[in-house]
């Protein structure tokens, strides 16, 4: 089954955010990563190693608040267009189908390619600007 979910982009405050969203909607992080928890020899841009790589808070049964730091290496984030979608989808013929069709006529900003913490994932914008992230997890937690 195909998932979306919302996915914000911080100027390094990240981390203050989540924990308002946290305090306003309940629950724990599913997932709360740094930089500097990323695994030696694994490209990272740099930045704060305190910066949120990832942080995942759910809401509710079906959905899942997603965020992080915008490394230094890229423009910072523009309050009012500081969001994302991102696509969980079930397998690697999907993965494959929903980005080259979102991609086509738009930007590639991260090729679709297997990640460091178990996925296959890729970011791009759609040829209207939008900005994707899909993704398929391998192992299902």
């Amino acid at each position: 089954m195909t998932e979306l979910n919302s996915y914000l982009h911080f100027n390094g405050n990240c981390e203050e955010a989540f924990n308002l969203y946290k305090s306003v909607f309940g629950g724990e992080f599913a997932m709360l990563s740094r930089l500097k928890d990323v695994p030696a020899g694994v490209p990272c841009p740099p930045g704060d190693p305190n910066h949120i790589l990832h942080v995942s808070l759910p809401i509710g049964p079906h959905s899942m608040l997603m965020g992080s730091d915008v490394p230094d290496s890229v423009p910072k984030a523009v309050s009012g267009s500081n969001y994302s979608i991102s696509v969980n989808v079930d397998s690697e013929e999907e993965a494959n189908k929903t980005f080259n069709g979102l991609s086509a006529g738009g930007k590639v900003i991260m090729p679709l390619e297997k990640a460091f913490w178990g996925a296959l994932f890729g970011m791009c914008t759609d040829k209207f600007g939008v900005f994707w992230m899909v993704n398929h997890d391998y192992q299902k937690k």
